[in-house]
């Protein structure tokens, strides 16, 4: 299996397991939490790491490389816990416990390394230009928002395209043992626009994230 980047510099691949078992998915979520502890501490040092970068990139337009690895790290990571037991269900081989790439497992990431970043874009990606995405995102991944009722309050969730898709793809492998490829098609490619955003977000490329859904396992675009 190969990782070969598209013409966007964010690059997401998913391969769906045949075989996989009709009611592991019921369970994965448990057998994740170990993963999910990991990376609350992992997220809160991409934070700090991404405050960093920014200062580094007003001053010197360049990214600090090990900064840099270590949020695609934190992305890599995220992304296969998220394929195994959230987002996607698309495999039922354990992730493992690593920021670096790993060939051989189905879930995979990679952000190509920007030599030179605007040091006038890092003061407004990521807060302005990038609201037209984190729109389209919200409703992908989920959002809650709170309806004043008289003098009482309800607060409203909405679960998102991604986690709808991955429970029906869910409930028909339960009862078929077989995981529909179009839901799996589609759900790659919603989960390829997040981490694109994602990326913008975190200042890792000054391309603005395509808006686009990149259907299937791999990258559809050609290589620029």
């Amino acid at each position: 299996m190969s990782l070969s980047p598209g013409k966007y510099p964010v690059s997401i691949e998913g391969h769906l397991d045949e075989g996989l078992s009709r009611w592991k998915w019921l369970v994965k979520w448990f057998l994740a939490l170990p993963h999910v502890f990991v990376l609350i501490v992992l997220a809160i040092g991409a934070v700090l790491a991404s405050i960093a970068a920014w200062f580094a990139i007003l001053f010197t337009g360049r990214y600090p490389r090990a900064l840099f690895d270590y949020n695609v790290g934190v992305m890599r990571w995220g992304w296969r816990v998220s394929f195994y037991a959230f987002e996607v269900l698309g495999t039922d081989r354990y992730p493992p416990f690593s920021l670096e790439d790993d060939p051989d497992y189905p879930a995979r990431l990679n952000v190509e390394y920007p030599e030179k970043l605007s040091r006038g874009l890092v003061l407004v990606k990521a807060w302005l230009l990038a609201i037209p995405h984190y729109l389209i995102v919200a409703f992908f991944v989920g959002f809650s928002y709170e309806v004043a009722a008289g003098d009482t309050s309800l607060n409203l969730t909405y679960p998102g395209l991604i986690g709808l898709l991955a429970f029906i793809a869910a409930i028909a492998l339960l009862f078929t043992g077989r995981y529909p490829e179009t839901l799996f098609n589609l759900n790659l490619g919603m989960n390829r626009w997040v981490y694109r955003v994602w990326s913008y977000a975190l200042l890792m490329t000054d391309d603005y994230p395509p808006f686009r859904l990149d259907l299937g396992p791999s990258e559809t675009v050609e290589t620029g």
